[in-house]
């Protein structure tokens, strides 16, 4: 365990938690990743103390879910700061929303708020004091559920009942899944049997946190595990039905040797690295979406998907607008979707066609959904390798040059805004991009003799 100023903040908060009386631990994930010698993304705390002594012992708190026995804390590290999630140990009483208790009860008992908490890998507490002591990993944690055994073992267990665990928050169904899928476990056979039971459920959650959850497995790096569980387990069908349709639906064998259009789309998952873009890899999971949608095959004509990426972008559309993802994203994602098949005629593109493809917001994605759907059908990049050359060679003021004509020039010359400017000045950068014309004049001569009628 390293000593990073996250870790220090967090172990500075428990130090002062103690010398005031209470108890104070490391709790939740950040327990986990120690064992597993990942460094903690950050650091929770768990302690005795009630919100309202947290409050009043620290100077700088916010009581952001003070009802629930939760307050940030914010400390400064060599000139860093650090807000530290500080939680009073609880037992919930009941849940009626699928995710918020009735009523909270506070504790003094460790082992009672470790109960209340979702699987055993993430029920365990840590000692920093006593680590520091002893150097002793081991002897540092406090594992009332049996976490390190599952933790060394490979296995999701929930603590407790797993039917309970879930009906308090529906969430917990796809955290599962993620937590099996990131580390490469297995789920245990109650705690999948449960989540297969109460699947549907998982319409209770917010669509917010569904996406967000997703979003988390499509970007760890373990995307393909991740989807092939959903599947397994009934969440799939709940959360994203129309991918469910893609298994069964055959495509052509002398494009797509691969297999169905799940197969396919498994393997674009599989080929997305950890810190993936999450536009990009929705992009990825959602390219081929419009495939079920618009199969045809009558013999002996191949399989076809005559207007896929139109009937793609529309179905995409309604997820992402379901889902409810941000405009920006929501665009760029839909952008993916429309513009994936478009490589098959770059060598065939107009010099101006071409730089238009290039000028597509963050094209590198383009370039990398390209790639990776390449590599999971036919394995031919040599497209792949044409538009990345192409591109490369082209710097940006070629590809985005400031426009020799303008509107103000056509009016200038004397034309009438209407419906025709549009077609001159889209004719007359054409030709600039193609280096046809090399000065405002000389595309005004041209718009002269093109229009003149």
């Amino acid at each position: 365990m390293t000593d990073r100023p996250a870790q220090l903040a967090a172990e500075r908060i428990v130090l002062q938690l103690r010398a005031a009386g209470h108890e104070a631990y490391f709790a939740g994930g950040c327990v986990r990743d120690i064992l597993l010698g990942v460094p903690p993304k950050d650091f929770d705390v768990a302690t005795s103390a009630h919100p309202d002594a947290v409050l009043a012992l620290f100077p700088r708190t916010f009581a952001v879910g003070a009802h629930f026995g939760v307050v940030l804390v914010c400390d400064d590290v060599d000139g860093q700061e650090f807000v530290t999630e500080v939680a009073t140990y609880r037992s919930d009483v009941a849940y009626l929303d699928g995710r918020h208790p009735t009523e909270v009860r506070f504790s003094s008992s460790a082992q009672e708020d470790v109960l209340r908490r979702d699987f055993t890998i993430n029920g365990m507490m840590f000692d920093p004091v006593l680590h520091r002591q002893t150097c002793n990993l081991t002897s540092a944690v406090l594992d009332y559920v049996g976490g390190k055994n599952d933790l060394r073992d490979g296995i999701i267990s929930a603590i407790g009942e797993p039917h309970r665990r879930f009906e308090e928050d529906k969430l917990r169904m796809l955290r599962a899944v993620r937590f099996a899928a990131r580390f490469d476990f297995t789920i245990e056979a109650e705690t999948e049997r449960a989540i297969r039971q109460l699947a549907s459920g998982i319409a209770q959650v917010s669509r917010e946190r569904i996406r967000d959850e997703l979003t988390r497995m499509l970007t760890e790096g373990h995307a393909r595990r991740a989807f092939e569980l959903l599947d397994r387990t009934g969440l799939l069908k709940e959360v994203l039905p129309e991918i469910t349709k893609l298994r069964g639906v055959a495509q052509p064998p002398e494009y797509h040797p691969e297999g169905d259009v799940w197969i396919h789309t498994l393997l674009l998952l599989e080929k997305l690295p950890a810190g993936a873009s999450p536009t990009l890899a929705w992009g990825a999971l959602l390219h081929d979406v419009g495939k079920p949608a618009t199969f045809s095959h009558k013999p002996p004509d191949r399989i076809r998907f005559n207007g896929h990426v139109e009937v793609g972008v529309r179905i995409a559309h309604e997820i992402l607008r379901r889902l409810r993802f941000s405009n920006e994203d929501c665009a760029q994602i839909l952008a993916l979707v429309e513009n994936h098949m478009r490589f098959g005629d770059i060598e065939k593109m107009k010099e101006s066609t071409l730089k238009r493809f290039f000028r597509l917001p963050h094209f590198d994605e383009h370039l990398e959904l390209h790639r990776i759907d390449s590599l999971s059908s036919h394995g031919d990049l040599s497209l792949w390798e044409f538009a990345k050359r192409r591109r490369e060679e082209l710097p940006d003021e070629v590809v985005r040059p400031p426009l020799l004509v303008t509107g103000r020039d056509l009016i200038t010359a004397g034309y009438t805004p209407g419906p025709r400017f549009k077609e001159m000045l889209a004719m007359a950068e054409d030709a600039q991009l193609e280096g046809r014309i090399h000065s405002r004049e000389e595309g005004l001569e041209m718009i002269r003799r093109e229009f003149s009628g």
